[in-house]
């Protein structure tokens, strides 16, 4: 299959240092992501052993579609 982050953890200490900042007055307290996403990306299949269950990342070629 194809490799996806997993979902961000709301009570990681990065993300709740940053809700404590921003919430309240005052605006942005850091500065905003200006940049734009990437389209083309590396494709990264994850590939699983059928017998003992190993799981290896495979990073193929960039591309901006990935069809099986």
């Amino acid at each position: 299959t194809q490799y996806k982050a997993g979902k961000a953890s709301l009570y990681a200490q990065g993300k709740r240092r940053n809700d404590r900042k921003q919430s309240g007055y005052g605006g942005q307290s850091k500065p905003g992501f200006r940049k734009k996403a990437k389209t083309t990306r590396k494709i990264v299949l994850r590939m699983e052993c059928t017998e003992c269950k190993y799981r290896k990342q495979l990073p193929i070629k960039k591309g901006q579609i990935f069809m099986f």
